[in-house]
Formats: C-alpha cells, structure tokens, sequence
C-alpha cells in the first residue's frame, strides 16, 4: 500500500511517500480504507524528534492520527461494525485492561499508545485499529470534517463539559481561535453549552472568521492587551474558564484574566513548556488548573453524536494530496491557517 512514512527524525525531507506493507488485523480490529488524515502537531514533533519523541529507526514509522474512511475487513470478535461502514478514528489507544481503564478513565490509561507516535498511524491507504476505537458517522458528514475532529474535540469536550463544566451563563477565554482546538472550544462552548465566548487571534481576517463560529468577542493580540481587553469586557470580573493549547507565551495574560474562582484548562504548549505560576495568587484567589490530554471513550462518543447531528462542524482550511504531505507540513509551520489541514486519498 501506499504510505507517508520516516526513516530518521528531521525536517520535511524525511518524509517519504512509497511503499509500505498491508497491516494484518488481529482479534476485534478492524482495518480501514483511509479517506481522509488531519494533520496535528504531535505529527511534526514526532518527525522532528522533539519534546521526547526521539526513536530508533528501523522499522520506518507511518505518521498520523486522525483519520476517517470505510471498513474493509472485520476480525473475530468484531459485532459493532461491518464492512463497509463509514467511521472515524479514536487516535488513541487504550489497553482496557488497566485500572482506570476499568474504572471508565481510558484517558488516563498507563498503557495507552498514540497512531503515529508509538505505532504506524494514517499517512496510508490503510489501517488497522481496535473496533472500539472507531465509531459510525453518518452520511451527511464528510470525510475531511470527521478526520479533523477527534484531537480537537476531545480535550476541548475533556476541559470544556467534564473538567472546567462551563455553563451557559458564564465566559470563556478561548485562546489562538485559529488553531483546530480553537475553532473547537469555540463551536462547544457556544452551540453546545451556550457560553459567551471571548477569543484571542492575530489578525483582522481570523478574528473575522472567528465571530462567523460564534465567538462573542475576538482580541487581536498583535495590538491588544489580553488582559486589560478582557477586563474591560467582563467589567472588571475577568473570565470563568480559560482554553489554552499554546502555552507559555500566553499563560501568564490568559491566567490573569481569570476570575476568583475561575478555572484554567490547558492541552497543549506550541508556544512553550515552561512558564512562571504565582502560586499566591493561585490559592489566594482560589483558581483551579486542570491538565487534559486527549479525552475518553465516552467523550469520542458523545462527540460523534453530535457531529452526526450536525451540531458541531469542523472547519478545514486546506486539503492535500497524500502525497503532498511534506507541503502540508511545511504550510502547518507557517501558522497561516484557520481550522485544520486534511490529508486526502
């Protein structure tokens, strides 16, 4: 089968698109027919190397996560779906067996393993994963909008419902609206909980984009202070809840505009690892920070529910061939984008 593959860690000439074997399918896995991959950033880092993703090489490694397509085949043990069914894909695997596995926390599974970081994931034609980590999408959904839901919807859905529990009459921070968890924290915590929603971005054109999704109000950071803007927004009050997928560059702004009380969820840090935290302010304002990595098997669920019914709707900016997967990379690089970038076959 054709595949997207690495043999060294480095820049985008590493990534090779040829020839690589057909996975098998074990018991309760199915194997897929690839429609569609979303790019994410655990993709570069892992091509890179970076942030302890070093590996030995070989075997070549397949990249992605992320993706969507039609059953093919059906191992023993497989009731749920069947061949031809149109699915998307939990990119994280869980070993069920564990005991917070057990205890409905897969998110917290110490044996969990991610496509394309720890084994070969969906730069391919096919692939093969458990049943259970696939769920049936309707037809009305495309293929492109299921692929660039699950790394963004989740962690969003982990902070936003479980987590942070965001309700309609409170306000959110949304930080760097343009990224896919942007997009994502904006859609749930307006179209699903129906929170007022404030959001951070860089230019006129995304903040423009951002209002279309249903943010209340956008900050352009490249001439607006985060803090005093959203000060002046919630009369002083400051917000209930913060998104943040970027990281250092932002913490200490987006931390500030919190409320007593307020709670603060991060998932990532394209901006940084490291940051400072006052930790005076911390309990004496009694604020909360919660980590989220990712979601649970109900939350994937519950997600694609939701997106069967069209209540969310992932935004795509720009498709590539398979092919193309090294311009896709390099264009991921230039932050230039709105919502996610799909891979396509």
């Amino acid at each position: 089968m054709k595949a997207v593959y690495i043999e060294a860690h480095g820049g985008t000439e590493v990534l090779t698109y040829g020839d690589q074997p057909e996975p098998e399918v074990q018991a309760g896995e199915i194997k897929i027919r690839v429609k569609a991959t979303a790019l994410n950033r655990l993709d570069l880092y892992t091509r890179d190397g970076g942030r302890g993703l070093e590996r030995e090489f070989p075997p070549a490694l397949i990249l992605g996560g992320d993706c969507a397509g039609e059953v093919v085949e059906c191992a023993d043990g497989v009731s749920t779906l069947k061949v031809g069914d149109r699915v998307v894909v939990n990119p994280r695997l869980s070993c069920m067996q564990c005991a917070p596995c057990l205890a409905g926390q897969d998110d917290l599974c110490r044996r969990s393993r991610f496509l394309g970081s720890a084994i070969n994931g969906s730069y391919a034609e096919l692939i093969s994963i458990p049943a259970a980590n696939a769920h049936k999408l309707a037809d009305s959904v495309s293929f492109e909008q299921a692929a660039a839901a699950p790394t963004t919807y989740l962690p969003v859905w982990n902070m936003l419902v479980r987590r942070l529990q965001l309700k309609s009459w409170q306000t959110v921070l949304v930080l760097s609206a343009s990224a896919g968890v942007g997009t994502a924290a904006i859609q749930v915590a307006k179209d699903v909980i129906g929170a007022r929603v404030i959001a951070t971005t860089s230019s006129a054109e995304k903040a423009a984009k951002a209002t279309d999704l249903g943010a209340d109000v956008v900050i352009n950071y490249t001439d607006e202070d985060i803090r005093e803007r959203v000060r002046e927004i919630t009369g002083g009050a400051g917000v209930d809840c913060v998104v943040d997928h970027v990281g250092a560059d932002f913490f200490g702004p987006a931390f500030a505009s919190l409320r007593s009380g307020g709670r603060y969820g991060i998932c990532g840090a394209t901006t940084g690892l490291r940051t400072e935290l006052h930790l005076g302010l911390l309990f004496s304002q009694q604020k909360e920070i919660y980590g989220a990595f990712m979601g649970n098997k109900e939350d994937m669920r519950e997600i694609v529910e939701l997106l069967n019914k069209g209540v969310v709707k992932p935004v795509v900016d720009r498709t590539f061939p398979l092919a193309e997967a090294a311009a896709a990379h390099q264009y991921m690089d230039e932050t230039s984008f709105f919502g996610k970038l799909i891979l396509t076959q």
